[in-house]
């Protein structure tokens, strides 16, 4: 076979293969069977799972039957159920479903939750990943049927309607309508006009002191009449605009550092194009970190940075230290990690959307389109989340007809981003399907790094809900860095967790240090000895901060001779769709 045969028959199956991905919507049909079907056959040779699935339904209809007896003999409303839903399962909380006939219906939904959970759990000889599928899948399916997200099976959703007399219906209705009107124009959802960048959210005064084709610099002015000597670089993931540690006055975390006495630059990112299709990871190291590390030197020559990532910013910002550990730069004073993963073994339910079919056909559909587009992973976060999300917004909004107004969060998290084919492609395959930063392999010009060659004191976060990054998964950083490293696990989840200001309710945090020389902790280990503190863990992180900072000194001038001002913050980026 000639090459142009072989050209031609790859061309085809990638046309066919991005048909595939827009039809199945963005899913891997064949990783789905797979994983059904390396289900479907240990069940069917484990007769023993089978007679404990059985006796298990069995019980299950006895219970229910049971219960179904108390009703009748209670009226309805026994003082007992059958089966307790679990403490975070907020979706029959209402007591409306307590009465008859919906106490029937929501525990006969539970019963069968409950069925399958067990039914798609410790079956022998089915792969992790195919097992993992399987369950989260099921959960999917389950929550679909849920009585609560149907009117005629809701009792909350049939009282609001009789009381109403269908307004909430009709609300709803046009809600809706406004919605998809929204999501076709590609409009913001409703209520986030109310947060303007530049105007009511990224508003701390700053100017823009580098662009290059993949990112601005932004260096806030000073509030202070003195600040510490190293500076502060953010560097934020450029899977989300950067204005999430600049939000409102009250909870900008860029604000907070700046009246703490420090200089803060914050990197942001452009969103790309199709035409910005191969630039791949050592793109964003070299016009990002490292260009806005050479700027900083150039206005601050001297000084040491402390730098700080999140989430994949701080992936990144992993590699970048690893790789001047290894060629002997010191400009950095110390590394902190905020909900990021350096070892993407065990990376989450995430995992469940990436392996070798899965990567192949975003592949395929990024290779016709050029880029990774925001609505794939808002629908991947959907499912992750699928009744905080998905389920609870149809409910309250299209069944309740109740339009409850967003914030400064959920309208930044609304305002999506694209990722380029190239990276996006580099970011699955080295990072979570090889795992090469973690076993050494990642390559930085050529030449691999390792975070074991880091030196520097380290700070890392993480939070207890984070469905992207879970806490564990960023634990492991214990295990392959050596050096100095305090670590804090805080209420809250993956974005939450991090625009965590003082002052915010019922927040806390556990915080321990762990020093180069000390035992490795299990992570249920060292929660158990960490110390709880209440409050917000911005304060200890400065305070931490400070330990590694020198004396005050004047605050260093806007931009520099070889790097002048190009514009007032938040800069030309974070405004394009």
């Amino acid at each position: 076979m000639n090459a142009e045969t072989k050209t031609a028959a790859r061309l085809t199956d990638e046309f066919f293969h991005a048909s595939q991905a827009r039809a199945f919507a963005s899913l891997s049909p064949a990783s789905l069977s797979l994983a059904w079907l390396d289900w479907a056959m240990h069940l069917g040779a484990s007769p023993g799972k089978q007679i404990e699935l059985l006796r298990l339904a069995f019980d299950h209809q006895r219970e229910l039957g049971q219960y179904l007896v108390e009703c009748l003999k209670a009226s309805g409303d026994p003082s007992t159920v059958c089966v307790e839903p679990p403490e975070t399962d907020r979706r029959f909380s209402d007591p409306a479903w307590c009465k008859w006939p919906y106490n029937i219906m929501h525990q006969s939904f539970l019963v069968t939750q409950n069925w399958w959970e067990e039914a798609t759990s410790d079956m022998r000889g089915v792969s992790r990943h195919h097992l993992d599928q399987v369950s989260f899948w099921a959960r999917q399916l389950l929550d679909m049927a849920s009585p609560g997200n149907q009117l005629w099976t809701n009792p909350v959703a049939l009282d609001r309607t009789i009381q109403q007399r269908g307004m909430n219906l009709m609300r709803g209705g046009a809600y809706f309508l406004e919605d998809i009107v929204r999501h076709q124009a590609g409009m913001p959802v409703a209520g986030a006009d109310k947060f303007r960048v530049g105007h009511d959210v990224a508003t701390t005064p700053g100017k823009v002191v580098m662009r290059n084709g993949l990112a601005e610099l932004i260096q806030y002015a000073p509030s202070t009449e003195t600040v510490r000597p190293e500076p502060i670089l953010l560097i934020p993931a450029w899977i989300m605009k950067y204005y999430i540690l600049d939000l409102s006055p009250h909870n900008s975390l860029v604000r907070y550092l700046r009246d703490q006495g420090y200089t803060v630059y914050c990197l942001s990112w452009k969103n790309p194009k199709d035409e910005d299709a191969e630039r791949g990871m050592d793109d964003y190291l070299r016009e990002g970190f490292f260009a806005a590390l050479d700027t900083i030197n150039k206005i601050q020559p001297g000084r040491a940075v402390h730098a700080t990532g999140y989430c994949l910013g701080g992936t990144l910002l992993a590699i970048a230290a690893a790789a001047m550990a290894r060629d002997g730069d010191q400009r950095l004073a110390s590394i902190s990690l905020f909900t990021a993963q350096v070892d993407f073994s065990e990376p989450g339910e995430i995992g469940l959307f990436i392996d070798e079919s899965q990567v192949h056909m975003l592949e395929a559909q990024m290779q016709r389109r050029g880029y990774f587009s925001a609505d794939q992973m808002a629908s991947a976060f959907q499912m992750l989340r699928s009744y905080d999300l998905l389920w609870s917004h149809v409910i309250n909004v299209y069944l309740l007809g109740e339009r409850r107004p967003i914030n400064d969060l959920m309208a930044w998290n609304a305002d999506t981003t694209r990722m380029p084919a190239r990276m996006h492609s580099e970011y699955l395959r080295r990072l979570y399907l090889n795992n090469d930063l973690s076993a050494g392999r990642y390559p930085v010009a050529g030449r691999p790094v390792s975070i074991s060659d880091i030196r520097l004191p380290m700070f890392a976060v993480g939070t207890v809900t984070d469905h992207v990054a879970p806490w564990r998964s960023v634990y492991k950083l214990h295990q392959l860095y050596p050096g100095e490293l305090s670590f804090v696990l805080t209420s809250g989840g993956h974005n939450a967790g991090i625009v965590n200001e003082p002052g915010h309710p019922r927040r806390h945090y556990h915080i321990r240090e762990r020093r180069p020389r000390d035992p490795f902790l299990p992570p249920d280990e060292w929660l158990a000895k960490a110390d709880l503190q209440q409050g917000s863990w911005w304060p200890a992180w400065t305070q931490w901060l400070a330990g590694r900072s020198g004396k005050a000194e004047a605050p260093p001038s806007p931009g520099c001779s070889d790097c002048p001002s190009l514009g007032d913050a938040p800069g030309r980026y974070v405004l394009e769709k």
